[in-house]
Order: C-alpha cells, then structure tokens, then sequence
C-alpha cells in the first residue's frame, strides 16, 4: 500500500470568490496518515482544520471548513485537485478565510501539482476503505445525489437550467486506480471547467454579500441571449464544473470509496449529506462478522 505527498511546495495567489479578499497559499509535503489539512497561518497558533467531513460548517454556494473560531472558504476546488492528482497527504497554509478563486477552474492547481510531482509514501498498517455495499441516496425536491455499489469509481452529473446555452448536460469520469492515469485525466478533463454564474441572479448575490471578487475573468456568466464571456473551454463546461465541486466535496470523505456517485441538480449542501450518509453506513470495526 502506498500514500502520496506533493513532492515539492506549491505557492499561489490570489482573491476569494465570495470575499473579494486576496489570500496566500503554501502547500507543502505532509507525512503519511496526516491528510490533507489547512492551516490558518495569519492567526495565532496557527489553528490546524482538516479537510473532513466532521469540520464542514458551511454550504452556501461553496463548502467552508472549520475548526473552534478559524474557518476557511471555497476549498472544494482545490481539494478536488489534491485528491483526482493523487494527493492523500498536503499542508495547505492560508493567510485568511477564502482559498482564492484564480481563473475559476482548478487548472493551476492541477498543473502546479504536475510540477511538482508526487512522493510515494510506504504504507505499513492497511487501514482498510470505505466501503458502499446498497444504494445510499439524498434528495431535494428533483435534485439528489446517490452512491451505487459499482466495481470501479465512477463520478456522474446532471444539470438542467432553462437557459438555452445551458440546457440539459450530463458527463461521467471515471477514477481509475492508477495514480498517474488518474491524475493526468483529471488534469485534462475536470480541472480547467471554470465556475459560472447565471446574469439574472449576479445582482441578487451581490446583495447578500457574495461573489464580491467575482469577475468576467474568472467566472463565466450566462443571459437569456448566450454566455457573456465566451469561448467555453468544453461545450460541456458547466457540467464539468459541478463535478469539480462534486468531487472536492466527496474527497472529505479522505478516501473515495469503490462507488457510482451520480448526482442531478444537486449542491454542496447535498453532496456534503451523501458524504455524511456513507460515513454513518460503515460497518463497526468492534462488530462481530
């Protein structure tokens, strides 16, 4: 068995989606069973928040983590890269409340991992998998979100908008279990879908005190008439998108179960109650088989 750290540091920056405020992150290697964990670094004793399920705190819009009085925002894209690249261990230090947004997508993340490389770490004590052995299911009115018993990790999603230029779109990826094939597919299908944002509701957000660093440069935006900010880097793109969130929020779970996860018009507040459902369905170590 083996475990991957990043095998050199990683240093962006840039402003928080919803913040509008400019933060610095520093990911460097992590020892092996550590995870991946944040560390607010502009705080006293530098507070340490693990990227897990039990530290979610916040779903609107974006996925917020938190640990006693320190939080940090927007993380799904980037542990979505962390864990498609085949990341398991990573200290992210952050400067303030709000990974940064950069272009929308995960494509710098996923290409400062691919600089780097990965370190392969031995695993001594197999601390065995998650496992999904029937059908786990949330839903809300028409949307839901759903982990299948499969023989292989395959992510699907679904989404409908009235918008023409958006209309109905489904993709599936699968998540092999070689790391390098795994990350070099993640990197060239996921990664670069940026987020996007529907114009009639900008000004709706804006006065609920979100999306204040969002901009036509990292977010596309689509009208009645079309995209505001074309080209799309996938006809597909939106969809593509809500399987970045999809899988950033499911990598809580510190590993991806053998698992179909299939999701329709869901949110992070649903991903986040299937990821939860699966915890909750695991076999007790202390049960007699």
């Amino acid at each position: 068995m083996q475990q991957h750290t990043i095998a050199g540091e990683i240093y962006q920056t840039g402003v928080g989606l919803h913040s509008g405020i400019t933060t610095n992150v520093r990911i460097l290697p992590a020892q092996v069973d550590s995870g991946r964990y944040f560390v607010r670094v502009d705080l006293p004793d530098l507070p340490i928040i693990p990227a897990q399920i039990a530290a979610v705190n916040q779903t609107v819009l974006s996925t917020q983590l938190g640990k006693d009085e320190a939080s940090v925002r927007t993380v799904e894209h980037l542990l979505a890269t962390l864990a498609g690249m085949g990341v398991n261990n990573a200290r992210i230090e952050i400067d303030g409340t709000e990974v940064p947004l950069l272009d929308g997508s995960a494509q710098i993340w996923a290409t400062s991992i691919a600089q780097v490389g990965l370190k392969a770490q031995p695993v001594h004590n197999n601390q065995g998998n998650l496992v999904v052995k029937e059908p786990i299911w949330v839903y809300q009115d028409d949307a839901f979100v759903c982990a299948l018993p499969a023989a292989e990790t395959r992510f699907s999603y679904g989404i409908d908008f009235d918008l023409p230029a958006i209309g109905n779109q489904w993709y599936s990826w699968l998540l092999t279990t070689d790391v390098e094939d795994a990350a070099a597919s993640f990197a060239a299908e996921i990664a670069p879908a940026r987020t996007f944002g529907l114009l009639h509701q900008i000004e709706y957000l804006q006065q609920a005190g979100l999306i204040k660093g969002g901009s036509l440069d990292n977010a596309l935006v689509c009208g009645s008439e079309g995209w505001i900010n074309p080209p799309l880097r996938f006809s597909n793109e939106p969809v593509r998108h809500k399987m970045l969130d999809l899988v950033g929020d499911l990598s809580l779970l510190g590993i991806f179960p053998q698992a179909h996860f299939l999701a329709y018009k869901a949110s992070h507040n649903l991903h986040i109650q299937l990821a939860e459902k699966i915890l909750a369905a695991q076999p007790n170590p202390n049960d007699k088989i």
